[in-house]
């Protein structure tokens, strides 16, 4: 699945756009700090938040890059004189780019995403890739099965082959939200543990996600208890996983739920 800043970097191999960034917001705004807009000729990519402000923002860019001046940095009170009623204040950044300037941009627009560590490549691991790459996330993917992950991925997903899976955690970036649904409960047994040995030590990983039921969980905090984890620490995981009132079971319905609650979780 295309993203936005993958349509970006594409067509800069083609021509120059404009990208315009929110780099403030005072009150209520359509967008937050960091939402972008990448102006071409005649396509455009990502978005502030659309309505008047952005159509204001994007004729602009495609006259400066007809030849007229580039004004930088604007503020834009969104009240009835622009024809939007949020009643803040955006202040926002436009620059030219062109190609030379992808690789700055790669880094400079994938910071904001939120590291998501997935553990397992079955069916709902699948949909969650699925339903999290339009999203503001960097995953890595990974499966202690060799050929499990499809040819294709998102540019934002990291495929990773562990053998045995659970000592992925230790190389996990800090931050990281964990979500825990390999193909054999005895995995998903040792992959909890590690997360919590890592927690034991870093504390730095904000979220550790377990599929499952209640009564999966309840076996799952005996044999931990067994192992010397505390009531504290095994509190720290989410078990079953997704939003409260979601019942169904498809694969794609746990996904979207599951991405929702990831939202929650980085305040997204």
């Amino acid at each position: 699945m295309e993203t936005d800043l993958t349509r970006l970097l594409q067509q800069l191999q083609h021509e120059p756009g404009v990208l315009v960034r929110v780099a403030r917001v005072e009150g209520s705004g359509p967008r937050e700090a960091g939402a972008w807009i990448a102006v071409f000729a005649d396509k455009q990519t990502g978005t502030i938040g659309g309505g008047q402000l952005e159509w204001q923002l994007t004729a602009h860019a495609r006259a400066a890059l007809r030849g007229e001046a580039l004004v930088s940095p604007q503020r834009h009170a969104l009240g009835p004189s622009l024809g939007q009623c949020c009643g803040g204040v955006v202040h926002v950044a436009l620059e030219k780019v062109t190609f030379a300037d992808a690789g700055r941009l790669q880094r400079e627009l994938s910071a904001s995403q939120s590291p998501v560590a997935l553990f397992g490549g079955g069916h709902v691991g699948t949909a969650l890739v699925q339903a999290l790459a339009p999203l503001p996330f960097a995953l890595t993917w990974i499966d202690s099965r060799d050929g499990i992950f499809p040819a294709e991925v998102p540019p934002q997903v990291s495929c990773e082959h562990s053998d045995p899976v659970h000592l992925a955690v230790n190389d996990l970036v800090a931050g990281s939200a964990v979500l825990i649904m390999s193909f054999s409960h005895a995995e998903d047994l040792d992959v909890v543990a590690q997360c919590l040995l890592r927690q034991r030590d870093n504390n730095d990983l904000p979220w550790i996600g377990l599929i499952g039921s209640k009564t999966k969980w309840a076996s799952f905090r005996h044999r931990l208890e067994a192992r010397g984890f505390s009531a504290e620490e095994l509190d720290r995981v989410t078990c079953p996983i997704g939003l409260p009132g979601i019942q169904g079971k498809q694969p794609a319905v746990i996904a979207a739920s599951v991405t929702a609650q990831l939202l929650q979780v980085f305040g997204r």
